[in-house]
């Protein structure tokens, strides 16, 4: 289920931000809770020039401790044998982010979900 509010047009390279998009909603459904529908919202608030996009999830979530080492390549949280992947996923959500002179930062809580928050400016 997606859910989506206040989306406004962002400024940046149409591909790489679809490629954002297609990571962080790749690993909210490989990282989905077993016991209940996967959820997805996505919420946008303009600020002067500046977009503030809020991705967020009910999935497995993770300690907030690793909040950075998400981001690094290869980095990974459970091993392969519990999900499949290469742990670059996030590396390259952070290096889009950053190509667009973005911050991005995450929080997650174990068994209840993550959330993304991200500033684009134009």
């Amino acid at each position: 289920m997606l859910h989506y509010s206040g989306l406004s047009e962002v400024t940046g390279v149409p591909l790489l931000l679809g490629q954002l998009f297609q990571n962080l909603i790749s690993n909210s459904l490989k990282f989905a809770h077993s016991e209940r529908t996967p959820v997805i919202t996505i919420n946008t608030v303009k600020e002067g020039n500046v977009s503030r996009i809020i991705y967020s999830d009910n999935g497995i979530g993770f300690k907030n401790e690793y909040a950075e080492k998400i981001f690094e390549v290869f980095q990974r949280l459970h091993t392969k044998d519990q999900y499949e992947g290469t742990g670059i996923g996030l590396a390259i959500v952070k290096k889009i982010i950053s190509l667009h002179k973005g911050e991005i930062r995450a929080y997650g809580e174990e068994g209840k979900g993550c959330r993304f928050e991200m500033e684009l400016g134009e």
